[in-house]
């Protein structure tokens, strides 16, 4: 059971059919894998594009 319908939103599956982009925390290098400098900028519009493009690069490599 969800308290927020919301919480769905941005889930594993979208509903696009695309699986979710990757996700990243702090620090913002972790065992050599680093946080994409544009999850860093704080442009909202960039991080959407990118998101949408890790999205859609993901699928088709689970092809």
């Amino acid at each position: 059971m969800l308290g927020n319908p919301e919480s769905l939103a941005e889930e594993s599956h979208n509903e696009d059919g695309f699986l979710e982009y990757p996700n990243y925390t702090k620090p913002a290098n972790w065992r050599g894998i680093e946080v994409p400098e544009v999850l860093l900028s704080g442009n909202h519009g960039e991080i959407a594009k990118w998101r949408a493009t890790q999205a859609i690069k993901r699928a088709q490599e689970n092809q």
